[in-house]
């Protein structure tokens, strides 16, 4: 029964069938072959992801899938290390299906990500924000999009534009230019996002870095503790600096709420309490980071959520 269960891929009702026993029996047997050790189970996990840690994380936050990405020694106090992108590349062959409309977000793991893709199933992919300097758009999020399209063999919606704006006057115009509203009426249909978090801090958030010193010392008096899609949230994930939106070129915040597979991608000891800050927020449903990171979220004082609350982005 063992060898026709295991080796033959036969079902239970087929052996119990065969065999002229209840398919009830036939489980019984099965488990007393496990019992007995006349079978052998054996889970290779790549050496490069750890388990014990990846399925710890996703407890902990209420997560659908998390991946903890083993970093080398050298690279603990670096954000996003590469073979972040490497990972999540898989992680996404996996989630997306035919048909899917895939969002990509600003970030360098998002980047790395589109950079090592190498099967995704037809779908369309859509630029989620602005670009971090309009004259890197063929290096950055522009070029990941149609990295992401050419893999799939689906149509890309990429943004020409910047992130951030100098006022919401010149946001609002832009967003009502023909190919920048083409990109926007996809937001509503994306069934899957992958985001990039970054932490209130010099060079490790691109809207830190964009805004002037008076600007971020305002919002680092608002309790900013990190920052995803130009979106801001204080330490218990509470977005905070709404305004700033308005000068944004960016997913809304509620619509990333109704997207069901929200990916972040974001490792480093440094980012640990910026990924913590965002998962609380109930805006991501997966996670992709390190082991740096993660020892970090698993050894944190403060108690998470236990289920994200995805009705409420706010915390209210």
């Amino acid at each position: 029964m063992a060898r026709r269960f295991y080796l033959e891929g036969k079902s239970k009702i087929q052996i119990a069938e065969e065999f002229g026993v209840s398919r009830f029996k036939v489980a019984r047997v099965l488990e007393t072959a496990l019992e007995r050790d006349l079978v052998r189970i054996e889970i290779r996990v790549p050496a490069e992801l750890d388990a014990e840690r990846s399925d710890a994380l996703r407890a902990r936050y209420g997560l659908r899938h998390a991946v903890v990405v083993e970093s080398p020694a050298e690279a603990e106090e670096s954000p996003d290390p590469e073979n972040l992108g490497e990972v999540a590349a898989d992680l996404l062959g996996e989630l997306v299906t035919e048909g899917d409309v895939l969002g990509l977000a600003w970030g360098r793991s998002t980047i790395h990500m589109a950079a090592a893709l190498d099967r995704l199933p037809p779908c369309t992919v859509v630029q989620l924000t602005g670009v971090y300097d309009a004259g890197t758009a063929e290096r950055g999020s522009v070029e990941a999009v149609r990295r992401a399209a050419q893999v799939s063999g689906g149509d890309a919606h990429p943004i020409y534009a910047p992130m951030l704006l100098p006022d919401a006057a010149t946001a609002a115009a832009l967003r009502h230019q023909t190919g920048i509203a083409r990109a926007f009426e996809y937001f509503d249909k994306v069934t899957v996002a992958c985001v990039s978090i970054g932490s209130w801090e010099a060079g490790i958030s691109t809207v830190h870095d964009m805004l002037s010193d008076e600007e971020r010392a305002h919002y680092a008096s608002l309790g900013v503790a990190a920052e995803m899609s130009a979106h801001l949230f204080d330490a218990e994930g509470r977005r905070v600096g709404r305004d700033l939106g308005e000068r944004c070129i960016t997913v809304k915040a509620d619509q990333l709420r109704r997207i069901p597979e929200v990916v972040a991608i974001a490792g480093g000891q440094r980012k640990a309490a910026a990924i913590d800050a965002v998962l609380r927020s109930g805006l991501v449903t997966s996670l992709v980071t390190d082991t740096a990171a993660a020892d970090s979220l698993l050894t944190a004082g403060r108690t998470p959520r236990q289920a994200l609350n995805r009705a409420d982005p706010d915390g209210h």
